[in-house]
């Protein structure tokens, strides 16, 4: 899809979309409780459409009404099916999963897009060959095949969270106890305390002192109602409109909330600083709106920014060639970004997405300050399915062509 996005002032009240990463991990823990969850304020995102699908085909029945899902879990019983997984593009879904299945000690194969065959399973497919387990990964797919065992598990903490996350759902399951060790310096600690959150509200106990988790093997998931809250991912995407002369009232996010990316809301107040400076290793996901954000003001620094290239696209280098087209120059090194000072001009030729979604987003902020076209718009179905419908309540004028 190409849409051309026309000059204006985003203006109003508007409600976060549900957290994406939450609502893997609730939906989660309804798909493999014992008995019927609820799980309220369900977008359905591509990758939430992947962790769906991937539950029903190991077991769980679900309805969806009100963007609310029901859904009958799997009661323990083992996660094995015939049928290809898909997680489409989503590497939460993946990376979840593939200790899961390997609870039943079955054969299973993971189908996807080919770019999330490229981001790395280094962890997992190290795990599975300590452990004799079958782990083939191709440019479209994975095989596993094998019994995941119950151990002392020692794991790098700077490693993407959901690895850990994957086997902080799968542990539990086995018949023994077993130990998760993660080695610091830790990334991401704001998704493990998102996932420990999940697992206590779904009955699952895992003790936690320091940097090691004590898993109790045997237990059960509890099923539960629960709500999805506020996205503060997704929120920063609106919220970016007060950077550049909108006026957005950001409703629906919780001031208790355990998301690390709550933290956009303190660097969008830095970036309007001389020469700001701002470490982005605790918040990859953050790092496309803010550098765009920081070509629209005074430029900035950012750093611990390596994780960056593991994405949906490489997005320092993507964000350098887009931010291109509008006349400013970024330099891209390898854990460092820096962003130069300049106006921005309105492109001469059509911005591309890369199929990133985030990448798409900021496009189309950057867009109600110049006017442009984006082409691969539609790559925001993977976690904000309606933010073009979104932001033209705030009065953004939007124009797509299929």
């Amino acid at each position: 899809m190409r849409v051309t996005i026309t000059p204006g002032k985003a203006k109003g009240p508007i409600l976060a979309p549900p957290s994406k990463s939450m609502a893997h991990r609730m939906l989660m823990g309804a798909g493999l409780s014992d008995g019927t969850s609820v799980v309220e304020n369900i977008d359905l995102s591509e990758d939430i459409k992947a962790t769906l699908g991937i539950l029903e085909a190991l077991g769980g029945q679900y309805t969806m009404e009100d963007r609310k899902v029901i859904m009958k879990g799997t009661g323990g019983k083992k996660l094995q099916t015939k049928q290809a997984l898909d997680s489409k593009e989503s590497g939460s879904t993946l990376r979840f999963f593939i200790p899961l299945v390997l609870t039943g000690g079955g054969a299973t194969e993971f189908i996807g897009a080919k770019r999330l065959f490229e981001r790395p399973l280094g962890i997992y497919e190290d795990i599975c060959k300590e452990q004799g387990i079958v782990f083939e990964k191709g440019e479209m797919g994975l095989k596993v095949e094998g019994q995941l065992k119950a151990t002392h598990y020692k794991v790098p903490g700077n490693i993407s969270s959901q690895f850990i996350t994957g086997l902080l759902y799968a542990l539990p399951l086995l018949a023994e106890d077993s130990v998760l060790e993660v080695l610091p310096p830790i990334e991401s600690k704001a998704y493990l305390d998102m996932t420990l959150e999940a697992l206590d509200t779904f009955g699952i106990e895992i003790r936690q002192e320091g940097h090691v988790f004590y898993i109790k093997g045997n237990q059960v998931y509890q099923a539960k109602n629960v709500a999805v809250e506020g996205d503060y991912s997704n929120a920063a995407f609106l919220d970016a409109f007060n950077l550049i002369g909108g006026d957005v009232n950001v409703n629906g996010l919780r001031t208790d909330s355990l998301q690390g990316d709550q933290v956009y809301q303190k660097y969008y107040e830095v970036l309007k600083e001389d020469n700001p400076v701002i470490d982005i290793a605790e918040c990859p996901d953050l790092g496309p709106i803010l550098i765009g954000m920081a070509a629209s003001l005074h430029g900035a620094k950012f750093t611990g920014t390596k994780r960056l290239q593991i994405k949906e696209s490489d997005r320092g280098a993507v964000m350098a060639e887009e931010l291109k087209k509008f006349g400013i120059q970024v330099d891209v090194m390898e854990n460092e970004i820096v962003v130069h000072s300049g106006n921005l001009q309105k492109p001469q030729e059509a911005l591309s997405s890369h199929n990133d979604h985030r990448i798409a987003m900021t496009m189309a902020t950057l867009c109600t300050i110049t006017g442009g076209v984006i082409e691969g718009a539609e790559s925001v179905k993977k976690s904000f399915p309606n933010y073009y419908e979104m932001i033209e309540t705030l009065g953004i004028h939007v124009t797509r062509e299929v």
